[in-house]
């Protein structure tokens, strides 16, 4: 049902996962190697595609399972696309052409379900693609229903959307901004923003601070009422915004002080503020939490589908969803994972405090309704790329 309200079970879940990390030095750690693949032994490509996002977040992909995946297999060669934010548009083209050259495809959990739906993904039996817990629990008990979000879904991570903010600016006469809501005002913190150029999260955003409860913000974007009210909330501060496409847009603008205020991943904006050491900090509040995965393109090769199932089970264990987060403040998808989170792999500093997860940082998070825009994703885009010629 389209009003319906989104599952809070999932905002509790991730509440959980970062009271476990807190408490990761007095777990006990456990063996993360996995049992050899379901598929080994079996014929299998010699060359992969992985589609992903380009920047922090795939080089955490890199060093924590494709680096130890190729040292364990010399033979294979790895090529990247950083194609994600147009992983729905590009595989519907495969499709359409029946070349299909992707062989694995990092998503969001929306764009999955989208993905699913059309026929385009593959749908899994999570238990026949990913490792049990090192203490046997099966991969889909360890994942737990609310990240298994889509039959064709296969989770990595839990991450958030959240705002940036120089730490220097003059004119804002030594005010912090401290709420979502700064972002429209103006008046005490100007200068201009970066908002991604789509309506994912600036509807929600824009609607929250026009006056609706966060339960209700679906209820309202159901409605061209809603819709207007939210288009219109965005129309105060349209002419002071720089639209981005890419990940790695907003940390540029930032730390070269073209915008004062800016959203992107939370990951994103751990490397810019911990690893890179600008002025720059994180608004937490309102911070719009999210799932990404894989998914594996439907009528893949057998040899390809084989390599594919063969990374899989060893990227997505216990041990190599905890080594991301040595690397990116990215909350692991396994629940067995997060006890192995410590510090980060070069910095040395502990990497809890730094997740969205985390309680502190979790007090007013917002939960996205991945079902309505896996619903209505291709229809309200087309409105907001309309409004945003206007």
């Amino acid at each position: 049902m389209l009003g319906e309200v989104f599952d809070m079970k999932i905002k509790t879940m991730l509440l959980g996962s970062g009271a476990v990390m807190l408490i990761a030095a007095s777990a006990v750690a456990q063996d993360g190697q996995t049992t050899e693949s379901p598929v080994a032994g079996e014929p299998m490509a010699d060359e992969m595609t992985i589609v992903s996002w380009g920047g922090a977040y795939q080089d955490s992909q890199l060093k924590a399972y494709v680096e130890p995946y190729l040292e364990m297999h010399p033979e294979v060669q790895v090529t990247w696309d950083e194609s994600s934010a147009e992983a729905v548009a590009g595989m519907r083209a495969q499709s359409e052409a029946n070349n299909v050259t992707w062989d694995l495809v990092d998503v969001t959990a929306a764009d999955a379900m989208r993905l699913c739906d059309e026929g385009l993904a593959m749908e899994v039996d999570i238990d026949e693609i990913a490792a049990p817990a090192p203490d046997g629990t099966e991969a889909s008990e360890d994942f737990g229903e609310d990240m298994l979000v889509s039959d064709c879904f296969i989770p990595q991570i839990a991450y958030s959307y959240t705002f940036g903010y120089r730490t220097d600016v003059a004119e804002w006469d030594g005010n912090t901004p401290s709420s979502i809501c700064d972002v429209f005002d103006l008046e005490t913190f100007p200068g201009r923003r970066s908002l991604e150029r789509r309506p994912h999260n600036n509807m929600e955003w824009a609607l929250i601070c026009d006056g609706v409860a966060m339960d209700d913000v679906y209820d309202a974007l159901e409605t061209e009422e809603g819709r207007q009210q939210a288009f219109a909330k965005l129309d105060t501060i349209k002419d002071q915004t720089v639209w981005w496409t890419a990940g790695a847009d907003t940390p540029q603008l930032l730390a070269d002080g073209e915008v004062v205020f800016g959203s992107t991943y939370n990951g994103r904006l751990f490397s810019l503020i911990v690893e890179q050491d600008q002025p720059v900090e994180m608004m937490w509040d309102t911070q719009s939490y999210d799932l990404d995965g894989w998914v594996i393109p439907a009528d893949l090769g057998e040899e390809e589908l084989n390599r594919v199932k063969d990374f899989l089970w060893f990227a997505t264990d216990t041990q190599r969803l905890a080594d991301q987060a040595k690397y990116i403040s990215y909350g692991p998808a396994r629940a067995s994972s997060a006890p192995l989170v410590g510090e980060h792999a070069t910095l040395g500093i502990d990497m809890a405090p730094h997740m969205p997860t985390n309680p502190e940082n979790a007090t007013n998070a917002f939960v996205q309704n991945y079902e309505w825009w896996a619903d209505y994703r291709d229809d309200l885009d087309a409105e907001f790329q309309a409004w945003l010629a206007q």
